[in-house]
């Protein structure tokens, strides 16, 4: 099975700590926070992952090579010249990514208690596009759904809303991303056919094409989420991990 770390943050949010060395090397109970997902994927049965890098990308080579790639195969997806942002990000990744199999996407900063296995198992069956994780979970920013269906994003706080504008947000159901999602090989054609090139958001791909494509929702009622994003998010991820 094959996933995709994204590991090429400049993880502002963590300064100072990011000033000397990237976010997916930024400790948690002794082990950096890179060294938590690739364990969680490599027991889930992942044994092949692409992690892409540029904030002190050398740290992150040099890790995994000290830890032999702890012993599944790893290829670097080398961001260095340019962050691509997360979709520009999956299509830079492409070569690593021949067959059909479908592609687990993580974010390095994320830590839960998501059963990855049986995620991955349930979107390989769906057959989407792409599947995403999602919760209930408090944000201020949501999908919205019908019918498990992608249709759209607000923010609640400005009542911005997208694809269209004003669009009848209790119409659906608002759920929040968790950052992890699994996305059909197809998604590379989309991307190149429809004119997606450089540096762009996968959720702004999501909601450009989710009228044409399917992509849907997972929803794991008994999620656990931790983003590990900012500073005062680091004692609890100590506790989380426990």
């Amino acid at each position: 099975m094959r996933a995709m770390i994204f590991a090429a943050g400049l993880g502002t949010r963590l300064k100072p700590l990011t000033d000397t060395m990237p976010k997916a090397m930024v400790p948690i109970s002794g082990k950096p926070l890179l060294e938590h997902v690739i364990l969680k994927l490599k027991n889930a049965g992942f044994d092949h992952l692409v992690v892409n890098v540029h904030h002190f990308s050398e740290q992150i080579v040099r890790f995994l090579a000290e830890k032999n790639n702890f012993g599944v195969k790893i290829d670097i997806s080398d961001e260095s010249d340019r962050l691509l942002e997360t979709g520009g990000g999956i299509l830079k990744a492409k070569s690593f990514f021949d067959g059909d199999e479908p592609i687990l996407i993580h974010n390095v900063d994320i830590l839960s208690n998501l059963d990855v296995a049986a995620f991955y198992a349930q979107a390989v069956k769906n057959d989407a596009l792409a599947t995403l994780l999602v919760s209930k979970r408090e944000s201020s920013r949501y999908l919205l759904f019908d019918e498990r269906r992608l249709c759209g994003w607000v923010n609640v706080k400005t009542g911005e809303t997208k694809p269209q504008k004003d669009m009848e947000v209790s119409a659906f159901d608002k759920y929040a991303f968790s950052g992890i999602h699994v996305v059909s090989p197809k998604i590379f054609d989309v991307m190149e056919q429809n004119g997606w090139q450089g540096k762009f958001s996968i959720t702004d791909f999501y909601l450009s094409e989710c009228a044409n494509h399917e992509i849907s929702a997972f929803v794991d009622e008994n999620l656990r989420l931790l983003d590990v994003g900012k500073i005062d998010s680091l004692a609890v991820a100590e506790e989380f991990v426990k």
